[in-house]
Formats: structure tokens, sequence, C-alpha cells
């Protein structure tokens, strides 16, 4: 559709410009509220009217017969006080939208673009929460990809964090274990670490003396220092690997996998604390309740100064985030060395060092960065660009988007169909919120684990015949197809609500509902293939004169819906609301659903209607397939 437009764009224009003070940016064509009345509106008229001095209608009547004889288009008529309704012609269409199938219309906008995200502290397993961050962020890179763009996916890791230094302390100081005590843990490390982390919290609530040595933990991490920063180092690439195998279960992976740690060694933050001091973005407080503390002076904010650097010579989360930023965009003039760490599906992902290395490639440099975070992040992530804008670097700044998202919550039935205790004061409210100090929440894994469960179920009702491996291979596509939808059909700014019986129905907006409408697709395909039925003509010969007006407007309806799918992207692109997209697909999914019931393929007699439904359900099994694949929806054969 992005390329028709811009076709019939191009052509009215040249059918005016020598007649009509046409100006080509107005040009521009909306969707009809009905397509009884067009499938095209154009305004332009209502523009004209002041110059011409002439009503919008009456310029809209003379110069609609000019236009009816674009190829493409059928008719031209005028409608209402002055809009030009354009009816296109159904076979070009037809023909054109299938062609269009081998290429796409998007285009590169940028020179390369990083999207990070995931970013969960390598200190327990990942939670439901950080599932929506990592398809968010996922999603917008396939998108990204798709419309030609370069993408780097970065998942950050704060390997020398406050919450890393808290399982640290919990082993040395609770456990009384030292790094060989650690290796020798046979539990599963990331679900051990989770229960750590939360008796940590209690212990440090009740100890409050305890939080000295926390603090010594976390300088001698960030110095390298043994045994802390080995026993930092231990656990924080245990528990990435698991990470990286649970986000592998949801088809989820990286390109380089940049550390904190390393950003301390190779002194990223020395460099980007010189720029800061030498262009005063940041001032050294000499009194007052931040003496002794480097701070970056706030505009439009709560707060009248952040502070960089605290007074102990620390720097402060923030602080080691514009340094990263700067990296990214290739504004630090200092770059990372990497490493191979493991292999997803024969892709290497990287890891930073402060080792050089040979034949390692490299990354960052991009001209427009994303950063997926939740919203409770906002604040953090404005001082991030008003430090790029402190330093003179507008341009990044604008080009330095804050992917933010609300939360992921836990209704109660959820709660109890993972078997998790709640306390009687939580029990009288409707969902309650994750939060890993409290070692509250779904353990990513638990929930995949169940869902596959669930899912399985219903494949072995359903497909009895099938071997246990071919249940289990397609229950583990519903459960990430169920998962990912859920996720994505919600608004980025709305709570969501985990849900088991919700995300799994075969019916309704769900993930399994979509791939189901597909599976419906390719068996019809199959069965025409096993009546060896072929539709190897052009859409051109197909005559629609066979087709009554209610079967022509339905399948109009469809095919002209289908054709706004590359418009779709764009739009969730560029709102970051890929609910948008997920809506669109289920729409079309309601569509074909409707379609196939009143039509029928494979017992109809009329070659030529046949030929027509086959090519309307071929048209919309590509995009079904293409939208799926955007919102890494898995597309099985069976279900």
């Amino acid at each position: 559709m992005i390329t028709l437009k811009k076709y019939l764009k191009e052509k009215i224009y040249q059918q005016l410009k020598d007649y009509y003070p046409v100006d080509y940016s107005l040009l521009e064509m909306n969707y009809t509220p009905d397509l009884k009345m067009g499938d095209l509106a154009l305004t332009f008229p209502f523009h004209l009217a002041k110059e011409l001095k002439k009503k919008p209608r009456e310029i809209a009547q003379e110069i609609a017969p000019r236009l009816s004889n674009i190829q493409g288009v059928d008719r031209a008529e005028v409608a209402g006080p002055g809009y030009i309704n354009l009816f296109l012609n159904k076979s070009q269409f037809l023909n054109s939208r299938l062609d269009s199938l081998e290429n796409t219309s998007l285009s590169c906008e940028e020179d390369k673009i990083i999207v990070e995200h995931t970013n969960i502290n390598p200190n327990k397993a990942a939670h439901i929460g950080h599932l929506r961050n990592a398809v968010l962020g996922d999603t917008l890179a396939r998108c990204l990809k798709s419309k030609g763009e370069k993408v780097e996916i970065q998942n950050y890791i704060d390997d020398t964090g406050v919450q890393v230094v808290d399982v640290i302390f919990g082993f040395m100081e609770i456990e009384k274990k030292n790094l060989s005590d650690i290796k020798k843990i046979t539990e599963k490390f990331d679900y051990y670490c989770w229960d750590l982390y939360s008796s940590v919290s209690s212990y440090l609530k009740e100890h409050l003396e305890s939080t000295q040595r926390k603090a010594e933990i976390l300088k001698k991490v960030e110095k390298g220092e043994s045994p802390e920063a080995d026993i930092a180092h231990y656990i924080s690439r245990n528990i990435l690997r698991a990470h990286l195998k649970t986000m592998e279960r949801i088809d989820v992976t990286y390109d380089v996998l940049p550390c904190e740690s390393t950003i301390i060694k190779l002194k990223f933050w020395e460099k980007a604390f010189e720029l800061l001091k030498k262009k005063n973005a940041v001032v050294y407080i000499t009194d007052g309740i931040n003496k002794g503390c480097w701070v970056m002076k706030l505009e439009d904010a709560p707060e009248k100064e952040k502070i960089i650097v605290r007074s102990d010579g620390t720097v402060t989360y923030v602080g080691k985030d514009i340094a990263y930023q700067l990296w990214k965009f290739g504004l630090l003039k200092k770059d990372f060395y990497y490493e191979p760490f493991t292999q997803t599906n024969g892709k290497t992902i990287w890891i930073t060092t402060e080792t050089p290395k040979n034949n390692a490639p490299h990354f960052g440099n991009g001209s427009l960065v994303y950063n997926v975070i939740d919203t409770r992040q906002s604040y953090l992530q404005n001082i991030v660009v008003q430090g790029l804008k402190s330093l003179k670097y507008d341009a990044q700044a604008e080009k330095s988007i804050h992917f933010s998202y609300e939360m992921v919550a836990l209704s109660l039935k959820s709660l109890k169909e993972l078997k998790i205790q709640i306390s009687d004061e939580d029990k009288g409210k409707n969902f309650l919120e994750v939060s890993g100090r409290k070692g509250l929440g779904i353990k990513a894994d638990d929930l995949l684990d169940r869902l596959e469960e669930k899912a399985f179920t219903e494949v072995k009702k359903r497909n009895p015949e099938l071997t246990k491996d071919q249940k289990i291979d397609i229950a583990h596509k519903i459960a990430c197809g169920a998962l990912r939808y859920f996720i994505l059909k919600f608004t980025r700014n709305s709570l969501i609500i985990f849900d088991f019986e919700e995300a799994l129905s075969f019916e309704g907006e769900t993930g399994p509902y979509l791939q189901y409408t597909l599976v419906r697709i390719q068996s019809i395909f199959r069965k025409l293939k096993e009546k060896k039925i072929s539709f190897d003509i052009s859409p051109n010969e197909i005559s629609f004169e066979d087709l009554s007006k209610s079967e022509l407007n339905d399948f109009w309806e469809i095919i002209f819906y289908a054709s706004q799918f590359e418009e779709e992207v764009l739009h969730s692109i560029r709102s970051l609301e890929f609910s948008n997209l997920a809506k669109f697909t289920f729409i079309l999914c309601q569509k074909f659903n409707a379609y196939y019931h009143k039509y029928s393929i494979l017992s109809e007699n009329n070659k030529n209607l046949k030929n027509i439904r086959i090519f309307t359900i071929h048209y919309i099994q590509e995009i079904l397939k293409r939208a799926l694949f955007l919102m890494g929806i898995p597309q099985p054969e069976r279900m």
C-alpha cells in the first residue's frame, strides 16, 4: 500500500500541476470510513479553495474526471463538501499485491540502530516482568530489520551493581561460602540465587550494621579485588547463561553483551568524566548536603541537581549510564574488546572484555539508540539525555529514545496455578506486582514450563496420533506464541495482569488463535496439493464477473485490509505501540475466518471462483506469516 500511495501521489501531481497550484506534500491519501464510499480519499481541494476562491466541492468536481484515467484507478467520485474518493481497479490491485510479496516497500533511514533491551541484573532468575522487556525489544528489532535497517541488539549486564553485591554478601556473610563452595552448588543456580537474594533483603533489615560490609564488597568488586570480584564474575556469568537460555525459549537473542565491569576496567567512565568536567556539565559541590560530590544541574525537574559521583568517589548508576550512552553513539572515542560468549542457533553472542582479541567484530557507533526499560526509570533516562545535551550533543540527545513500558502484575489465579504462597494481607488484592527483593514473582522458566504443560495437554487431546516429540514441539510453539501475543496486545503503558487461561485460549484475542488461523490456511493448501490443484495462472487472467456482489465486497474488504500491513509496521515503530500490530493481525485473522466460513474453496466447482479464493487466502497467508514473525510468534504446522 505504501508503494501504491506513492505511485498515485506522483501520477496525480503530474496530472494536475500544469492546471492547478497543487502542493505535492498535500496530496496525501486517507482511508474512507466505509469501502462503499471508495478506497482512498483525497482532501487537497480544501487546501486549494482559498487560493482559487472557489468552494472545495466545485474544485473537486473539476478535478475528479482527470484522475479516473490513472492506471490502477477505476473511477474518482466527489463526496461531501469536497473530498475526492478513488475506487481502485481490483484485478490490478490483487496482482500488484501478490507481486509486492517479493519485495518490501519500506526503506532504511538510519546508518545503524542500536536496540538495548532485557538488561536483567545477573543476580537471580529472570521473572515475567523481564519477559515483557525482552518481547518488546525483540519485536522492535524485528520490525526495524524488516524495513531494511541495520540493527544491533545489546543486552547490558550490570555485573558489578548492588544487586550482585547482595548475592555476594549472602554467600560470604550469611552462608559463609567461598568461591570453591559456591562452585559446588548443584541446584539450578539462578533459582538458588533468587532465594538467597530475597533472604539477604530480610537479613539487612534486621542487621543494619551489615550495610558497611556490603559497601566494602561493592568497592572491592568495582576495583577488581579478590575474592569478591572473582565471586562476582562467577555469579554473573553463570546467571547470565541461565538468562540467555530462558530468552532462547521465546526466540530472543542478542548481538553483544556490554558489561559494566568492562566499562570500569577500560576506564570508560574516566573518559566520560573528563568530557563532563571539560564542558562544565558537572560541578563539584563544596558545601551543603551534597558536599564533596560531583553533580549535574537539572532543568525542569523536582531535584535541582543529580549526584553523578558520590563524596566517597564511587560513581552512581546514571553516571555509568551516561558513559555507556556516549559509547553507543561513538562519542567516547574508545571501544571495548570482545570475545565469543555463547552460540544460539548457530549465531555467536559476543561479550565485552578488557583483553584485546584477534578477529573480533566492533559494535556501537549507532545513529539512533532505543533503550528499552520500564517506566520507573524514566527520570534516570531523562538525566542521561540531559547529559548528552550538557555536552552539546543535541542531535544524539534527540535520537536517544526511552522505550518505556509498565510493569507486569500477577493475578491471584496465576499465583495459585503455580502454587505460590501469598500472605493473608495480599489475598484481598486483585493482583500483586513482581518484587525480586521479596521473592514474589513468577520465574520466567516456571511460567514457560507451566504454559508448555497446559499446551501439551491440549495438543494431546486434539492430536492423539502424534508422537510425543511432535506434541512437545507444538506445545512449545503454542506456549511461546501465547506468551508473546499476551504481552504485545496490551499498550505499553498498561499494567499487565497475567492470566494462563486467557493467554492459552484458542479463541479470542490470543496467540494460539492467530497460530490456529495460519494452521487452518496451511491445511487448505496441503489439501489442494494432495488433490493436485494448482493456481499457476496470473491474477490478470481472473475475471470477477462470477463473483456475487456480496462476495466481491468480502473479497475486497479482506485484501484491502491485509494490504495495509506495512503501514501498520511503520505506525507501530513510530509510536512504539506494538499493540497496533497485534490488533491488526488479530482482526486480519477474524476477517479470514469469516471469509472462509462463507466461501468454500476445496468443494467449489467453478474454476474461476476457486482461483479467486485461492489467490485471496494465499495473500492472507503470506501477510499473516510475516506479521507472526515480526511478533516472534512461532508458526506450527499443526495444532
